[in-house]
């Protein structure tokens, strides 16, 4: 699957109805984290998303590769390969 840009996954959740906070809800994950992570600058972000809760989210949206690291409840909602 290719990798998204933050802004792809921002027009996404737009198109779909979706909040932040109730995406990040149901995967437990901190709403004010996913927001940092979406909002935040491709080409030079301050989050690497290298490491725990940040680097499961963005590979939970598709913006990097890899595998999350901890067990999670089923996403009802699903992000669509772009």
């Amino acid at each position: 699957m290719p990798l998204k840009t933050r802004q792809q996954v921002r027009n996404e959740f737009a198109s779909r109805g979706w909040s932040y906070s109730d995406w990040a809800k149901q995967r437990g994950y901190s709403a004010a984290l996913v927001c940092m992570i979406v909002n935040d600058d491709d080409r030079a972000p301050q989050r690497k998303c290298l490491r725990g809760e940040s680097h499961n989210i963005a590979v939970e949206l598709g913006l990097k590769q890899g595998q999350v690291s901890r067990q999670q409840a089923k996403p009802r909602m699903q992000l669509a390969a772009a």
